[in-house]
């Protein structure tokens, strides 16, 4: 339901309790008159993602908080909702992605955005097939990830796996430590590169990246906040944060 500052729309956004990046990105991206975004916070006992037991241990947290995170916020009365964690979006590839929207919205009854969903619909609109992926995650959740996009007709040339042990650390990588990684993961067979990971603020750097790669560079973060103005039909345009936004 709108309200003074929120006229257009307010726009639900759960998040991990690990997670400093999404709301941070999202003040930066949630820059046009009228709409709104409020926060529902899932917790984490144990953040540690230092093997693939750990990992899977840490998306199995989700099954048990985000039905509260998402009963929590839906108090504010919002119109959209966006999940905050692009992990468990990708599990299972297009079939899990498609259970993972299922539940959230039989949750909240309300039209909702994914990581998922909106990386491949950045993609498909920008014209991109061929894709390198940069995770900061162990090799068991970038499996998923490129299992969703080759099965979404997006084949996966290149990746690279950060490997960061803790959820909360992945908000500590730099740019300066991004770069080299962008460069080493580009090549001639790369359309487009593509960053997971909500908790690794990558929107600026994804587009200055744009400029020396001469090609799309998507941050999930950027790539949600687009899908979501988008489903809402909203067509203001937003520079600075990538081509997604601005021409698109």
């Amino acid at each position: 339901m709108p309200d003074v500052a929120g006229f257009r729309a307010k726009v639900a956004v759960i998040v991990p309790s690990t997670n400093t990046m999404v709301e941070a990105d999202f003040n930066h991206l949630f820059r046009i008159p009228g709409v709104t975004f409020h926060a529902g916070r899932m917790f984490f006992e144990r953040p540690v993602l230092d093997s693939d037991d750990a990992f899977a241990r840490l998306l199995g947290q989700v099954d048990l908080s985000f039905e509260t995170a998402v009963r929590d916020v839906m108090t504010c009365e919002p119109d959209y909702l966006v999940m905050g964690m692009s992990a468990p979006t990708f599990w299972g590839g297009r079939e899990g992605n498609a259970a993972f929207l299922e539940r959230a919205r039989a949750l909240c009854g309300l039209r909702v955005t994914t990581g998922a969903d909106a990386c491949s619909k950045a993609l498909e609109t920008l014209g991109a097939r061929r894709i390198a992926v940069l995770t900061p995650y162990q090799p068991i959740m970038r499996e998923q990830i490129v299992r969703y996009f080759e099965e979404s007709g997006f084949p996966v040339t290149r990746h690279v796996d950060l490997e960061i042990p803790g959820a909360t650390a992945i908000a500590a990588v730099t740019p300066d430590e991004l770069r080299g990684v962008l460069q080493e993961i580009d090549g001639p067979d790369v359309d487009a590169v593509v960053q997971v990971g909500t908790n690794l603020s990558m929107v600026r750097l994804a587009a200055e990246a744009e400029g020396w790669l001469g090609k799309p560079v998507i941050a999930v973060n950027a790539a949600l906040v687009w899908h979501a103005y988008r489903a809402n039909g909203f067509d203001d345009r937003i520079y600075g944060c990538g081509s997604l936004l601005s021409d698109h």
